[in-house]
């Protein structure tokens, strides 16, 4: 199958999550306490926590909730962050370094409290994430992490060999640590849980309606979007891979990568014995991510993060359906129900950014690869630094200034450089 460019429309979510709910566009002239531009998972989850401290909230989507990465992922709820906890005490002194870690490593925990809370329908299981070496050299990177890890009390397991060909129906790895908080839930359901959770306490979410301007106006700050104003008093910038420059400077702050995502027919007979028989979620280390789990109905979802055009998106699902291919000789000829893609916001440092460029506007994006449980429990934070005129001086993640990537246009000539040279010396290294 051959997605065109922003394949959403087959994505397997879609399916399953049911009818599309209906929020109208925003099309007269209106004032708000707090405006939210975005409604993805970091957008809904701040809208929520706002309206249920009986502020006055309007959040303003281009498309519909959900519609961008938040509802097309791999699904995966994955504690933590790219580095080590040590590297955080390390870098931003023991106190920050101690938040920050208490923080990333307890969002799947805090994304679980507030499904279970709120009662959403979203497939949420918690079944433990596998970061998986597919190297010797990988496996010394993540047996480092494990260390880290463990050295910080978390309640990580290793695995050999021999334990993860049980765990995953193959013999491929070297090795990987278990951490038994992770987990897995169908992304989209979550977001139109937390939209509508949103909406009941008071919420207005409004669909079709792309902000087009965003500029100061006196004490506050006044958005353009199908030719009306909202004017708001504070407002939260939470587009991530899709800022398309809105706020001077954002869009060369990151780089969005496309991901894509495959899921396959329904696994039965021996093929749902042989294919990942331990029902975990799983990604790999190393530079060029593949990632997968079965979800509760039995299909294998895999995908990884690769091309940076939308028009190399059929050239990312091929190499996709060949790496579950290299994994299960056995799925050869099984089919591919539905693919899709989407963007994934990348930071050069590779951790999520928060900036305060003005007062009374916070901008939040750059999750990496690892949004889905992060960005629903930051919703919290940022709530907390927009009801207080104060700000984001203490938000969990300090902010940080904005600074473009140099040679940004660059930058997908690079990175594709990149990844056909580390799936070169991947498989040297197999």
């Amino acid at each position: 199958m051959r997605p065109s460019p922003e394949t959403a429309d087959n994505a397997l979510y879609l399916h399953q999550a049911g009818p599309e709910p209906r929020f109208p566009p925003f099309e007269r002239d209106g004032r708000t306490g707090i405006a939210i531009v975005g409604g993805g998972l970091t957008g809904l989850s701040t809208a929520l926590h706002l309206a249920e401290a009986g502020h006055d909230v309007t959040v303003l989507e281009a498309e519909v909730p959900g519609w961008g990465a938040s509802g097309r992922n791999g699904g995966q709820l994955n504690p933590g962050l790219k580095f080590n906890p040590s590297w955080f005490l390390e870098h931003f002194g023991e106190a920050q370094g101690r938040k920050i870690v208490d923080f990333a490593w307890s969002t799947v925990e805090e994304t679980a409290t507030l499904v279970e809370r709120l009662g959403i329908d979203c497939g949420m299981r918690r079944c433990g994430t596998l970061r998986a070496a597919t190297s010797e050299r990988e496996a010394e990177a993540v047996r480092a992490s494990y260390e880290d890890m463990r050295a910080h009390g978390m309640p990580l397991k290793w695995l050999d060999k021999a334990d993860l060909a049980a765990e995953t129906g193959h013999e491929v790895y070297h090795s990987a640590f278990l951490d038994p908080r992770g987990g897995e839930v169908n992304p989209l359901q979550l977001s139109r849980g937390l939209a509508d959770a949103a909406a009941q306490r008071g919420a207005a979410l409004h669909g079709a309606s792309r902000v087009t301007a965003l500029r100061r106006a006196g004490d506050g700050w006044e958005l353009e979007t199908n030719g009306a104003t909202l004017r708001a008093d504070r407002v939260l910038v939470a587009c991530n891979g899709y800022a398309d420059g809105l706020v001077p400077g954002l869009r060369q702050a990151a780089v969005p990568v496309f991901s894509s995502a495959l899921a396959s027919n329904p696994l039965s007979g021996s093929l749902a014995k042989t294919v990942f028989p331990s029902r975990r979620v799983l990604y790999e280390a190393g530079l060029v991510t593949v990632y997968y789990r079965v979800d509760p109905d039995g299909h294998l979802i895999i995908g990884g993060r690769g091309p940076m055009r939308p028009s190399s998106a059929a050239s990312g699902m091929t190499a996709v359906a060949n790496r579950a291919v290299e994994l299960w000789p056995e799925l050869a000829g099984h089919g591919w129900k539905h693919a899709w893609n989407g963007r994934v916001s990348i930071t050069k440092d590779h951790l999520p950014h928060i900036h305060a460029p003005d007062t009374g506007l916070l901008i939040a994006y750059g999750y990496n690869g690892r949004g889905v449980a992060l960005a629903t429990a930051l919703g919290q934070h940022l709530a907390a630094a927009l009801a207080d005129r104060s700000g984001a001086s203490d938000l969990v993640i300090p902010p940080s200034s904005m600074r473009k990537i140099p040679f940004h246009p660059f930058w997908p000539i690079g990175v594709k450089a990149a990844v056909t040279f580390a799936r070169l010396r991947a498989r040297l290294l197999r």
